[in-house]
């Protein structure tokens, strides 16, 4: 069946702090704006348990902050897209195709704001225990592991994150890293005095067993070089991201990284399309700088527009 081709004046791709502030700021411009997002919106940190470095907000949850960026972004207009997958870009020309399972969009200003995955647990047992004990989104899966032994493997602020919250389902749970924490002390200190967290630094996984699912984990500690196992039902890995450029990386530049190489005028290579958040190569990712990005982007797109309109 063929597809039907929509006009849109701004195309978001990525529904995370970067996505929705984008929108927000194109809505409240009267341009007609969709964002278009395959997974859940809100991306990573629609995860976090608890955000305190947010301005305007003692306390609060990723899924609230997000849900309030996006309601403050469908009041003024803009749509939100969630689930529908792109299957096919074209950026060089000036109107730009973006080709999703149901619809042709068609459009002058692209904002690229598609942010990182989670990187997988490097072991090769990885794909058996995938969904079956192996899992990367707390929020999603945690549910499944009521009064359950849960492992978390890793140390930045995402990892802590993800261990306090599946306290509310865990029996016991170990947090596992190779080295020292990186996250922060007031994280750290809140993960020490939870009675249900096992902490082991510089300790390695090193191999996952079980029959259909996931029933132990094998670890090394590095000081000992000692092995030993522990019966675990889940392990929630986060280990770091990787930049979401699949869709595009033969048209855009990037970076030795894999990030889209964008000044702090979030504009890319190509003509009318822009980068935002943490698909932009830049040394600070934190909610407040995406959210800065994504108001560059919409800001600097309306005037992209504008000149077009004066030229045809």
């Amino acid at each position: 069946m063929e597809k039907t081709s929509v006009k849109k004046d701004i195309v978001i791709i990525g529904a995370g702090m970067a996505g929705l502030t984008a929108a927000l700021y194109a809505g409240r411009m009267n341009l007609n704006t969709i964002v278009l997002e395959n997974a859940i919106v809100g991306g990573q940190i629609a995860n976090a348990t608890g955000i305190e470095n947010y301005p305007g907000f003692m306390t609060v949850t990723g899924k609230e902050l997000i849900e309030t960026v996006q309601k403050q972004a469908e009041n003024v207009g803009a749509v939100v897209d969630e689930f529908d997958i792109i299957e096919r870009l074209e950026l060089q020309n000036e109107t730009k195709l973006v080709e999703t399972a149901n619809y042709i969009y068609e459009t002058p200003v692209v904002i690229l704001a598609t942010g990182m995955n989670r990187r997988k647990l490097p072991l090769a047992e990885e794909s058996k225990f995938a969904n079956r004990g192996v899992h990367y989104c707390e929020l999603c899966d945690g549910h499944m592991y009521q009064d359950k032994i849960i492992a978390v493997m890793g140390g930045g602020n995402a990892a802590l994150d993800a261990a306090l919250f599946l306290t509310k389902y865990a029996s016991k749970l170990y947090l596992v890293h190779r080295s020292q924490f990186r996250a922060d002390e007031i994280t750290q200190e809140k993960v020490k005095q939870n009675s249900k967290i096992e902490i082991m630094l510089e300790t390695e996984i090193t191999k996952l067993l079980g029959d259909t699912r996931l029933r132990k984990i094998e670890i090394l500690d590095k000081n000992t070089q000692s092995s030993s196992l522990l019966d675990v039902d889940a392990i929630f890995v986060n280990i770091g991201v990787e930049p979401n450029t699949a869709l595009f990386k033969d048209q855009i530049k990037l970076s030795k990284r894999g990030h889209i190489l964008a000044g702090e005028d979030c504009r890319t290579n190509l003509d009318g399309v822009f980068a935002a958040g943490d698909i932009r190569e830049k040394e600070i990712h934190q909610l407040t700088t995406a959210a800065s990005d994504g108001t560059t982007a919409a800001l600097l797109a309306e005037k992209y527009i504008a000149k077009l309109r004066e030229v045809n």
